[in-house]
């Protein structure tokens, strides 16, 4: 090699060598968040949490990082608020009723048959009705970057099918560890029986409950129709989610990387949103060929409706009678604009 292929060789080298240690310099000086979910890939609300990471790491040009941690891996939901709150963790991903212990007034979005569609849901959780809910969340330690989505919960069966009212009644009933689910079934003559969503399928299987209440997309992913044998679409509760940060840890971004932050969120939302729409439609189509499924007919989802009433008038005594007044009044607001 001679004197000038030398130099130019050193040169490539040093120049190499420069832009290996900005990269790794950048790396180390990248902010990094761990983002705790119950579920895994493959359902609306954990892909949705990918496609923030990536919005994210893109908009901050890689000064901001966050890592997907899935099937519960970091702790259980409650858990998870709690770190968040402590600000061990930096972010999470779960089903909005799971606040309800830290903030009475969540539980009123669990009432049954309260959002007639996903819009309407969107058009209240994003106005002034879901902004008053997530600032409740500020003197909890928690920050709320935007209103997701499960979808909603419909019947799955293994006894036998229900595609009347009165079917329900006497079938042991899965539901989550919450009061106003526990009793709603009981109202409907249903014996509700609490159980964690992890021990779902083998309770189903092992015939511990003759079925439960799910979204769709969680009866396609955690293969619950291996298990079922009917699917009923009554669609009787709306499942809103929540991408959440500790406040711990967004106070320390500086003004222009929450900005960041909370623009990735928002463009996540819609992403998530969509997504669980999708998501839905293809579990619907995909259960079809493994299950029978039935729809509720009209006359029998009144009847529902109608054995729901003393039960939302009783919770709306628990979770806030001015909050549920406000909720109402910003869905029926929603229904006739839609």
């Amino acid at each position: 090699m001679n004197r000038r292929n030398a130099f130019k060789f050193t040169a490539i080298l040093s120049l190499a060598l420069l832009a290996g240690a900005t990269t790794a310099v950048q790396a180390q000086d990248a902010k990094k968040f761990r983002i705790a979910i119950a579920v895994n890939a493959g359902t609306a609300h954990y892909d949705g949490g990918q496609k923030f990471t990536e919005i994210l790491d893109a908009k901050s040009g890689g000064k901001l990082k966050a890592t997907m941690f899935g099937g519960g891996t970091l702790g259980k939901d409650i858990a998870v608020v709690s770190s968040m709150q402590g600000g061990t963790l930096d972010m999470g991903i779960m089903n909005a009723n799971l606040l309800t212990g830290l903030i009475q007034e969540y539980g009123v979005l669990d009432f049954p048959f309260a959002f007639p569609s996903e819009q309407v849901a969107y058009t209240v959780l994003d106005g002034p009705f879901g902004t008053k809910l997530a600032n409740k969340l500020l003197e909890k330690g928690l920050v709320s970057l935007g209103w997701w989505e499960a979808g909603y919960l419909n019947y799955h069966m293994g006894k036998r099918a229900v595609t009347k009212m009165e079917d329900i009644a006497g079938l042991k009933i899965r539901v989550t560890e919450t009061p106003l689910q526990i009793d709603f079934q009981n109202s409907l003559g249903a014996n509700a029986v609490p159980i964690p969503y992890v021990e779902l399928y083998t309770a189903l299987e092992q015939r511990t409950v003759d079925g439960g209440n799910q979204i769709l997309i969680n009866l396609r992913a955690a293969k619950l129709y291996e298990v079922q044998k009917f699917v009923t679409i009554t669609n009787h509760m709306y499942n809103p989610i929540l991408l959440l940060m500790s406040k711990k840890s967004y106070d320390k971004l500086s003004p222009a990387e929450q900005k960041i932050l909370l623009e990735a969120a928002r463009e996540a939302t819609v992403y998530q949103r969509q997504l669980s729409q999708k998501y839905n439609k293809d579990a619907l189509e995909f259960l079809k060929t493994k299950l029978q499924v039935d729809v509720m007919p009209p006359a029998e989802i009144a009847k529902m409706k109608e054995k729901s009433k003393p039960i939302i008038e009783k919770y709306s005594k628990v979770y806030g009678e001015q909050t549920a007044k406000e909720m109402y009044a910003e869905i029926e607001k929603a229904s006739k604009a839609k």
